[in-house]
């Protein structure tokens, strides 16, 4: 076991007047069985509501095991930085404040991170699953990657199979290690909402190795009223979808540049990225938007004519950029079916 002075993995709750989630959410991170090499850093990010005093608690009753900063509020991304910039952990992974992790899940990742940090050479990122927490929906949708990688080895980016439309490697599937995130020198912007997803996507070309664990950790609780991720709060949100997808475009390497299982997945996941954006520029109805959407990918291309070409080229990029009314009707058709089926808003 290890020395109860080490951190094997900090957790970072970034917390926005959270207060009627953040017991829940802490509680799960110290479950485990054997919690004295985990390390809860929960950034109150400029709350008015309870959070402070209720993370302050957390903090004097564990004072070995939770860490508390209060900062005026960043954002996000500010709250996110914050708690990288402490986090003493060998392992990092950032757990919203209103989400929370499985226990028996937990004592999975536990038991491999511990072996990695007395390995020689530890993997710099683990996935496991993750599971949408719908608010009143009795079937909650998981994950999966069992089908794109092999379980409990380790695993280099060209052994990866095939990314389905609905699987990539967000904020809640990803574990990194912690050397490997402060060595990308990632910084994520403040006062901008869905920068998670740029802090799941720039690191990953200081990313050597990893590993997939076939295990639901993380609970994505969805659904609750005034949500970013709500569909017209998406829309009123839209210029920072845009920025976001700026600055994965800006992010993402010429093909030669990392190994080709990257250079695939980090494209897939743009082109995702970039659907996503403009069905929210489309479900906007505002031809300023239309406007925007083809701006959207011209961006891209003017940054990098191979990379748009290869983003362009992805099944749902050809689809999204269907010309014409007819067009936008078809991408708000199934945007409306995608949503009843996966339960994703």
């Amino acid at each position: 076991m290890q020395q109860a002075s080490h951190k094997t993995l900090s957790f970072v709750v970034p917390a926005f007047n959270m207060q009627e989630y953040l017991g829940r959410c802490v509680d799960s991170l110290i479950a485990a069985k054997d919690s004295r090499d985990v390390e809860v850093i929960i950034v109150d990010d400029g709350s008015s509501d309870d959070t402070p005093a209720i993370a302050d608690r957390y903090g004097r009753a564990m004072p070995n095991t939770v860490k508390v900063v209060h900062q005026s509020n960043k954002g996000h991304g500010g709250a996110v930085n914050a708690g990288v910039e402490r986090a003493c952990g060998t392992y990092i992974k950032v757990v919203d404040a209103d989400d929370w992790v499985s226990p028996g899940s937990l004592e999975r990742v536990l038991t491999v991170l511990r072996e990695q940090c007395r390995s020689d050479e530890p993997i710099d990122m683990l996935i496991t699953d993750y599971v949408y927490d719908k608010v009143g929906k009795h079937h909650k949708h998981i994950v999966r990657f069992d089908h794109v990688m092999d379980p409990d080895v380790v695993l280099h980016w060209d052994d990866l199979g095939h990314f389905g439309l609905g699987q990539y490697l967000i904020m809640h599937s990803i574990t990194f290690r912690t050397e490997v995130l402060r060595r990308s020198k990632l910084r994520l912007p403040e006062h901008t909402f869905y920068v998670d997803f740029i802090y799941s996507y720039e690191p990953f070309p200081y990313v050597k190795t990893l590993m997939y664990l076939d295990t639901p950790l993380y609970h994505y609780f969805i659904g609750r009223d005034g949500q970013s991720v709500q569909t017209d709060v998406m829309i009123r949100r839209i210029d920072q979808l845009l920025r976001v997808n700026h600055a994965m475009a800006e992010a993402t390497p010429e093909p030669g540049m990392v190994p080709l299982g990257l250079y695939r997945y980090m494209i897939h996941f743009l082109s995702i990225n970039s659907v996503v954006t403009s069905v929210f520029l489309i479900l906007s109805r505002r031809p300023v938007n239309y406007e925007a959407k083809d701006a959207l990918w011209d961006d891209i291309d003017e940054m990098s004519p191979k990379i748009g070409h290869d983003v362009r080229h992805k099944v749902a990029s050809r689809a999204i950029n269907l010309p014409g009314s007819t067009g936008r009707f078809i991408i708000r058709c199934g945007y409306r079916v995608a949503e009843r089926i996966v339960g994703f808003n």
